[in-house]
């Protein structure tokens, strides 16, 4: 017993000091964060489960495997076509699949700020994510229900088409900081191929407006192109156009807007200052079936490039309204083009056999000035593509929305040596687009 009170009383305290070091406490909070943090700002990173279905074997390719598959950081294989005629690079048909990983804290390390990222919408929910190709590394940020395409402006600044308005993101604090509604009434926002509200997208090339086509349904109900400023975020015009405008793309001095209605066989031609519309036929193997316009670039001298099936290219003169057709060899039903960087090669995603086109997926990479092709074989089929900043590879996304027959993925092709490798991505991956920086 101790007979000295306040030095068994210290003697004590520091028993129980120690016995409490011993035991430790578990906290929740994620180191780094207050325990007042809001919820949302914890990281949550895990990985992807769901499995890539195989082809069907209507679509599967009969490439002939190579002997290993390029990862797109490390390839530094050749591509043996060549500019004059068109080749054929041979992928692999077992392509590397990698799942992707969900986190919603920013990137800061020099190497992933670096990295390149991608935007991409996830059709089936209600956010588009931010996606580092190489990794596989992605962030969510919800924009609004079933989102279709994405339009890059100045600022930071990207404008998401979805099914409730359109999103307005602030791509370098990823938020979205507003959702401007639809003039047009589309009622209950839905899912899936035929669902109403925004489709293609466009910014002005002074960044001071953003075009969205707006697909209402019913038999026979004309679309609308909606113009809104994007200083005021408020709507300040809509023009009737063709029936759902898969896309919208801009002239190269602002001064029109051209919608592809995919329904309609035509573009509309819509003068950005009076609102004054045109409609251009753009039908080079008639109306019915599989025949339909889908998406378009403009090329340098200004007219639009649509490619129809692997059979042709509709070189359009905006100005005129007439158009020739350049003749295609891929042979499949053509959807998403993206041009490469420097303007002089477009890339097509081809789906397989449809209508008139009897051929198996593919991209091709055409040259707009000379038309010569490359078909790069592929086994799944796809929708959107875009290119990465050094022209090397395309990434391809597998959200189709022809009656559902996409899958939950990207393919990610080098352009060089015709490798493919896959990310597992979630919920029908739409459109992307490549993040300016």
């Amino acid at each position: 017993m101790f007979t000295n009170k306040p030095v068994g009383y210290m003697l004590l305290s520091f028993t129980l000091l120690v016995v409490l070091a011993g035991c430790g406490v578990r906290s929740d909070v994620p180191a780094g964060l207050s325990t007042n943090s809001p919820k949302a700002i914890a990281s949550t990173e895990v990985t992807a489960t769901s499995s890539i279905p195989k082809a069907a074997s209507s679509v599967a390719s009969t490439a002939t495997p190579s002997a290993s598959i390029s990862s797109p950081s490390t390839s530094t294989s050749t591509s043996t076509s060549t500019s004059t005629s068109t080749s054929t690079s041979t992928p692999s048909s077992t392509p590397t699949p990698i799942n992707a990983t969900e986190d919603n804290t920013e990137l800061t390390t020099p190497a992933l700020a670096l990295a390149p990222i991608l935007l991409v919408t996830h059709s089936k929910s209600d956010y588009i994510s931010f996606l580092d190709p190489t990794t596989g590394h992605l962030e969510k940020l919800i924009v609004g229900k079933a989102p279709f395409a994405i339009a890059e402006g100045p600022s930071h600044r990207a404008y998401v088409s979805t099914a409730e308005g359109i999103a307005v993101v602030d791509t370098q604090s990823r938020i979205r900081v507003a959702l401007v509604p639809y003039q047009t009434a589309i009622g209950k926002p839905q899912y899936g191929e035929y669902r109403p509200g925004g489709m293609g997208i466009a910014v002005s090339p002074d960044g001071k407006f953003f075009y969205v086509g707006v697909y209402v349904s019913g038999s026979g109900t004309k679309s609308q192109l909606e113009i809104v400023d994007t200083a005021k975020l408020a709507v300040t015009g809509s023009i009737p156009i063709g029936i759902r405008p898969f896309d919208v793309v801009t002239s190269l001095d602002g001064r029109e807007v051209y919608s592809i209605d995919h329904d309609s066989y035509s573009v509309t031609a819509v003068d950005s200052l009076t609102h004054k519309a045109r409609t251009l036929e753009a039908a080079p193997f008639g109306r019915g079936g599989f025949e339909k316009p889908h998406y378009a670039v403009v090329r340098a001298d200004g007219q639009l490039l649509l490619p129809y099936q692997g059979r042709g290219l509709v070189v359009l003169d905006p100005v005129s309204g007439k158009y020739e057709t350049k003749p295609l060899t891929g042979n499949t039903h053509q959807e998403g083009v993206a041009l490469m960087p420097d303007g002089k090669q477009l890339l097509i995603v081809g789906n397989g056999a449809a209508g008139s086109a009897t051929g198996k997926p593919n991209l091709s990479v055409l040259d707009v000035n000379t038309y010569t092709e490359k078909i790069i074989p592929l086994t799944r089929m796809h929708q959107m593509v875009a290119s990465s900043a050094d022209s090397h590879y395309a990434y391809l996304t597998g959200g189709v929305t022809y009656a559902d027959t996409g899958w939950n993925g990207m393919t990610v092709v080098d352009l060089q040596s015709g490798a493919v490798r896959e990310l597992e991505l979630p919920d029908y991956p739409l459109d992307v687009q490549l993040l300016s920086r």
